[in-house]
């Protein structure tokens, strides 16, 4: 066993009591600098006690995330080009929100224009920040199971590919780096785990 020293102790034990009576830094001024499609940038003059800056932000409705997980154990994956990363990535179905839409009608949402299916049964797992130091974006990440086949409602500029993989070979993907994508890492790992717990 290790022991930190005494020092060490003491001063990590002085950071956790001042983070519980730290104060919100104040927003001095806002500027929107573009009004995009998908996100806007603003530019924030911010004062946290003594010290100023600014910080760019994107700002995003947020997002739904959906795990297919059908009854043969293959959960539905999509491959599609993202251009930030240069390469084709495979990641769970998922989109932006509409503003003042609920993440459960958005999940359901993608799920059916995305992969063609709807489900008989949708849990919330989590929901997490993209890049909370400099983005808005909240994703809300959901379980689809009891999945029954209709058919794909895609966008005009959505070109995907459906690939349906075992759960478990899905898991080693993430292991080996052929699966990249955060979401996506996080979507399956807490779908394991919580179909486990079930058997």
């Amino acid at each position: 066993m290790i022991m930190m020293p005494a020092s060490q102790r003491r001063q990590t034990t002085r950071l956790k009591s001042s983070s519980n009576t730290m104060l919100l830094p104040q927003t001095l001024s806002s500027a929107t600098l573009y009004k995009g499609k998908i996100f806007d940038l603003r530019v924030d003059d911010i004062r946290e006690g003594d010290i100023e800056y600014k910080r760019e932000i994107v700002v995003h409705k947020g997002s739904a995330v959906i795990v297919p997980i059908f009854d043969d154990g293959t959960v539905a994956l999509v491959r599609q080009y993202r251009h930030a990363a240069g390469k084709f990535l495979l990641e769970l179905p998922a989109g932006s929100l509409e503003i003042g839409e609920d993440a459960l009608v958005g999940a359901i949402r993608e799920l059916e224009e995305e992969v063609g299916v709807i489900a008989g049964r949708v849990e919330k797992l989590t929901e997490f920040y993209v890049s909370p130091g400099f983005v808005t974006e909240k994703m809300h990440l959901f379980l689809a199971t009891e999945l029954t086949e209709t058919e794909q409602k895609l966008d005009g500029d959505e070109i995907i590919e459906i690939e349906r993989i075992v759960l478990s070979r899905a898991l080693d993907m993430i292991d080996s780096g052929l699966i990249e994508d955060a979401k996506t890492i996080i979507g399956l790992t807490l779908s394991a785990t919580k179909l486990a717990a079930r058997i």
